[in-house]
């Protein structure tokens, strides 16, 4: 396969969007927007990896996508473990080839007033939504993307990291903090990697019912939506098309963005 290019000037709108060919990473992919995002990806012809710490799940992930005819790979792997990046990306090259798409979605959080917040559960949020992001995206970015003069990143931030949240809905304050730190993650690096014709963004969803949120959401999804200007909840369905658009022809001139999926939560 040649080498990407982004010349879209005798393409259709409809090619654009079209991935065949792409190479797409996608961490935390076993499940809930991972999983959804991975199944977009693979629908418009990327091959796809995904990676995240449970095998039984992958394996049920990548089983789901190939039933849709979409070549997917696994590889496991924590990303909290600094040592395991470049193996985890040594991995994936060898399974796809070079990656052209990664979409940084691992994170997890921890609920807890401030006062009473664990340091240990700080440094576990800190580890995997910052640390393990950078970590990773260094990997690619230096080993697959730089290289080829292409690349596309989607950063998964949040709603939680553009604006603080009332304490009867939501308080995890290293979850927020981590958020607002992709936040400028995205705009740094995008900055400094254009030249190479990288493009960086990020999506920040507002409360999407996964099966993670579910249960959360039943207790306060009427306060949510009293606050939401469509006077809805969010899908994982919400966030295909963006991660899509974001990962395509047709991103080549969006970069450093910053996209809420929210229903209008951050515009009130």
């Amino acid at each position: 396969m040649s080498e990407p290019n982004d010349n879209a000037t005798a393409r259709s709108v409809k090619h654009l969007f079209d991935l065949s060919g792409r190479v797409a990473l996608v961490t935390g992919g076993s499940r809930g927007l991972g999983l959804a995002m991975a199944h977009a990806l693979g629908d418009m012809g990327a091959k796809v990896a995904l990676t995240a710490r449970k095998a039984d799940e992958l394996d049920a992930a990548v089983t789901q996508l190939r039933a849709r005819g979409i070549h997917a790979e696994s590889v496991v792997n924590d990303l909290a473990k600094p040592d395991t990046i470049e193996p985890l990306v040594e991995a994936v090259v060898a399974k796809l080839g070079p990656i052209d798409i990664l979409i940084n979605n691992a994170g997890t959080a921890w609920g807890s007033p401030t006062e009473e917040h664990p340091f240990d559960a700080w440094q576990k949020v800190v580890d995997l939504n910052l640390t393990g992001t950078f970590r990773v995206t260094q990997e690619v970015g230096k080993r697959c993307m730089i290289p080829r003069k292409y690349g596309r990143i989607v950063n998964i931030a949040s709603l939680a990291g553009l604006q603080g949240s009332h304490p009867e809905v939501f308080r995890a304050i290293a979850y927020q903090t981590t958020k607002g730190g992709l936040v400028n993650f995205t705009r740094a690096l995008a900055a400094e990697w254009g030249r190479h014709h990288i493009v960086v963004n990020a999506i920040c969803p507002g409360f999407i019912v996964t099966q993670m949120s579910r249960a959360t959401l039943d207790k306060i999804a009427p306060l949510v939506k009293a606050s939401t200007p469509l006077r809805q909840l969010g899908e994982e369905q919400d966030m295909q098309g963006l991660v899509v658009m974001l990962s395509s022809a047709a991103a080549r001139h969006i970069t450093g963005q910053i996209i809420a999926v929210d229903g209008g939560s951050s515009i009130v």
